[in-house]
């Protein structure tokens, strides 16, 4: 009979391909692991996987169960996570995912009133890019996600949190009216300071430019904000900045922010989850939650 145990452990295995560092991530010793994977495949009675010296391929057979254990393994997850709910809503592991633009900025500032007004929350926070969070919300592997709407996934739903505005940083000169409001036109592309690809914020702010000469082959791709920020301080050049982020990445005073006129760009932040899940009631109470702090800021 086929063993929740060898399902955890196939899985382990296809997202490692390495008997030893599977093995480590399901804290079983090697030996225990691939004698499971070898019941598995005698039980099932074909190939799972082809060992080599120092890594393991997934045979075609394999990916297919591998692809079939991960639903059924999502399916358990939300079976207990139905129960969990029903004895006791928002108590009990969450695994919350957070983007980097976000993570930083919101986080210190929700977290003290979330663990106190739901003091039997297990949270564990991954910060991450959107798309890996988004196949690990998928997989089962995160429970809920925030990040920058809109998704279009049709096996996750959304609700916005709050909107956050975008600014435009920049190195600060006598010169300079920051309380003028400025023009997408008045951009000088060709020293936009942009996050590396693969964070949305990137693609945010390209959206924005699209009606305008593209980005200069100088444009930074950096992976932080902390290191654009600096290069906006040295005069390498200009930036969009969530709103969010501004207290805690402008501390310089070689930095200037100006507003830009309505209507301004901006992002909308929400929290997502597979429909599937049981956990309706738990995400609820967090965006109630998460909304009455957010409102206060």
């Amino acid at each position: 009979m086929i063993s929740l145990r060898q399902l955890r452990y196939l899985e382990a295995l296809a997202t490692h391909l390495h008997f030893r560092r599977a093995a480590d991530a399901v804290s079983v010793s090697q030996p225990a692991l691939s004698m499971q994977i070898k019941e598995l495949e005698a039980e099932l009675g074909v190939k799972l996987v082809e060992r080599q010296p120092n890594s393991v391929r997934l045979t075609r057979e394999g990916k297919e169960v591998v692809n079939r254990a991960r639903k059924i393994l999502t399916d358990v997850r939300d079976l207990l996570d139905y129960a969990q709910q029903m004895s006791s809503p928002l108590a009990g592991p969450l695994r919350l995912g957070i983007i980097p633009s976000i993570a930083p900025y919101l986080l210190p500032r929700i977290l003290p009133t979330l663990t106190s007004s739901h003091p039997d929350l297990k949270l564990t926070i991954r910060e991450t890019l959107t798309e890996p969070m988004t196949r690990e919300l998928l997989a089962g592997d995160l429970d809920a996600i925030i990040i920058a709407l809109p998704v279009h996934d049709p096996a996750l739903t959304s609700e916005a949190l709050f909107t956050d505005r975008f600014l435009l940083a920049r190195q600060s000169c006598p010169e300079i009216d920051r309380d003028k409001r400025i023009r997408a036109t008045d951009l000088d592309t060709e020293n936009m300071l942009l996050l590396e690809e693969g964070h949305c914020l990137r693609d945010q702010a390209l959206n924005y430019c699209q009606n305008l000469p593209a980005p200069g082959k100088n444009t930074l791709g950096a992976t932080s904000l902390a290191t654009v920020m600096q290069m906006v301080a040295a005069g390498y050049g200009v930036t969009l900045l969530p709103e969010i982020c501004a207290e805690a990445e402008v501390r310089d005073d070689r930095v200037a922010l100006q507003r830009f006129e309505d209507p301004q760009p901006a992002r909308t932040v929400g929290l997502v989850w597979r429909k599937s899940s049981p956990r309706k009631q738990d995400f609820e109470a967090l965006l109630t939650t998460l909304r009455s702090l957010v409102e206060k800021f």
